[in-house]
């Protein structure tokens, strides 16, 4: 059995033709995405840490709100960046 996943990275910036114009934009949105990942039969969602963002520096407590969201979707980081 093959399973798929996404790893997102979560930029976000308050700049022209940006759809997410706030951390808080982000932060929902990638719960979202998550959540229809999951609808949608993926089986991974994976977010890169964003050590210089303060909205995507760590991790952890949007895992735990899209966990708290989802069921059967695997969640984790995918790129942690040592700078």
């Amino acid at each position: 059995m093959k399973r798929i996943g996404f790893l997102s990275f979560g930029h976000w910036g308050d700049v022209p033709g940006s759809r997410v114009r706030t951390a808080r934009d982000a932060l929902l949105q990638a719960i979202d995405l998550a959540v229809a990942a999951e609808d949608a039969g993926i089986d991974g969602a994976f977010f890169r840490v964003h050590h210089f963002a303060e909205q995507q520096a760590s991790p952890f407590p949007l895992l735990a709100a899209i966990a708290a969201r989802t069921s059967r979707i695997e969640i984790g980081t995918g790129v942690i960046d040592m700078r």
